[in-house]
């Protein structure tokens, strides 16, 4: 399986008052969310501008926004016009948050901790707070207070925190880098899984004549159902569905592991690291808990948004969970013998069933960043004045277009898997740690007290580390690659 292998060892490296802090990322704040002074304005299109100039309400808007507070300044604008409206249950908004940090990429847990020993464990305990408190923060930045102290939704996407933060030098500079921050990250990723599902269908069936770009192109053609796909429901329903299929592979892996629980040994553990090999480890660990290119959009298309944060740590719980039992397994049971993607452990029966599997989770994948970057190309490049037909095929039209581009470049682009390790140590450390933080930091630095600010300065310092040293080793890998053609 060696672009699956590849694409695993050269993942990117990226990884008010006191009380008020560990409430961000508690657990009681599952149950402490203070509905009478904490008031969230609510949408019903995917997408809203969040306008520098003030402006009246719309006189015609329904009564359902009329009951929260907004901002005058605040306009809603369909981004999506062939997209019908209808928002998502927490629990919804809860599968699409597993889908995006239970991915394929688990698989290689077991090898991060063969390589980095018992400071893997902390790491994936770690990376999950992190990446859950990154998480909490920027959606923290979508709201500012009024008079009253109520926590009103001003802004709507990633890439209106990036322009509000740069409204006085650069007024649109920081949404445009942003924007292509996501779509260079989105894409990759559906390219990724389109590789993944051609090199996994290949090894599953090796006496057919069929070459892996072929099987490549199998796979698109089973994702073309997704240019139709109309609302983020559709896309949740899948990522519940893709859910349901990682915990098979989980379960198949970890029954066969407790069998050889006779094997088991904790001396199997390293004392001693390579630097170079703890990297790896680390890219793996942490790039396998991303989601936050998702979150402002699913925050904001919740029926309940103030049950985000309690969705956000229960999933990030069940994550760590799962993942470290599954790590921890799997290495007891074949310690130095374990290989990059776990399932080449397997026997020949099981291994082929559990690539079958892989296969259905990586295109069940496929559809969350697919319509995540297709939204923000059209919201790009799209014009609010054509009739609802006319609008709905532009998107049809577009989305094809994308879908094509992720297939050409699964075929043509050489050494792929080690480029998304170059561009992703960037794109993924700036979406996950960078960004977040420093938005943070800008937004509200004035209402943070010192705690906070050690707190969102540390992820800063430890994101701008991974992503560093994720460059570095990237473009070695790149450089011995190239060099050995």
């Amino acid at each position: 399986m060696a672009s699956l292998k590849q694409a695993l060892s050269s993942l990117p490296h990226h990884l008010r008052g006191t009380q008020s802090f560990f409430r961000l990322v508690r657990w009681e704040a599952c149950l402490d969310a203070d509905e009478e002074n904490v008031n969230f304005a609510r949408k019903d299109e995917l997408n809203r501008t969040h306008t520098e100039e003030k402006e009246e309400q719309d006189a015609t808007m329904t009564p359902e926004f009329n009951a929260y507070h907004q901002d005058p300044g605040y306009q809603f604008k369909a981004h999506m016009q062939g997209a019908q409206t209808k928002l998502i249950t927490t629990w919804e908004a809860g599968w699409n948050v597993t889908n995006a940090i239970q991915g394929i990429f688990v698989l290689g847990l077991p090898y991060a901790l063969l390589h980095s020993g018992y400071s893997g464990l902390f790491l994936i305990i770690l990376a999950a707070m992190f990446c859950c408190y990154t998480g909490k923060i920027l959606i923290a930045c979508l709201y500012e207070e009024n008079e009253d102290g109520q926590l009103i939704r001003v802004r709507d996407t990633y890439e209106d925190i990036a322009n509000a933060c740069c409204k006085n030098l650069f007024p649109r500079l920081g949404g445009i880098l942003v924007n292509v921050t996501q779509v260079m990250e989105l894409i990759m990723t559906c390219v990724l899984y389109l590789v993944c599902s051609g090199n996994l269908l290949s090894h599953s069936f090796p006496y057919i004549p069929v070459t892996e770009k072929t099987w490549s192109v199998l796979a698109f053609v089973t994702l073309l159902p997704c240019v139709f796909i109309k609302t983020l429901n559709i896309v949740s329903k899948l990522s519940l569905l893709c859910s349901l299929v990682h915990f098979v592979i989980i379960f198949i892996v970890m029954s066969y592991c407790l069998t050889q629980i006779h094997l088991w040994s904790w001396t199997r553990f390293r004392l001693s690291i390579e630097f170079e090999d703890f990297l790896v480890s680390v890219g793996v660990i942490i790039f396998s808990y991303t989601s936050q290119i998702f979150l402002p959009t699913l925050e904001g298309n919740m029926k309940n948004p103030t049950e985000f944060s309690c969705m956000l740590n229960w999933t990030h719980f069940f994550a760590c969970l799962f993942k470290t039992s599954f790590a921890l397994t799997a290495f007891l049971t074949w310690g130095e013998e374990t290989k990059e993607v776990i399932t080449d452990n397997l026997p020949s029966s099981l291994q082929t069933l559990v690539n079958l599997c892989l296969v259905a989770k990586a295109l069940l994948s496929y559809p969350l960043p697919f319509f995540a970057v297709t939204e923000i190309l059209h919201n790009c490049i799209s014009c609010s004045n054509h009739s609802d037909y006319r609008a709905y095929l532009f998107i049809v039209v577009l989305r094809g277009f994308v879908l094509l581009f992720t297939l050409l470049m699964a075929m043509f682009i050489p050494h792929f898997a080690l480029l998304m390790g170059l561009t992703g140590s960037v794109t993924g450390a700036a979406m996950t740690f960078l960004l977040p933080s420093l938005f943070h930091l800008k937004l509200k630095w004035e209402k943070l007290v010192f705690l906070e600010k050690c707190a969102a300065i540390f992820v800063f310092i430890v994101g701008f580390l991974c992503s560093l040293a994720g460059i570095v080793c990237s473009i070695k890998r790149l450089i011995e690659a190239f060099g050995g053609r």
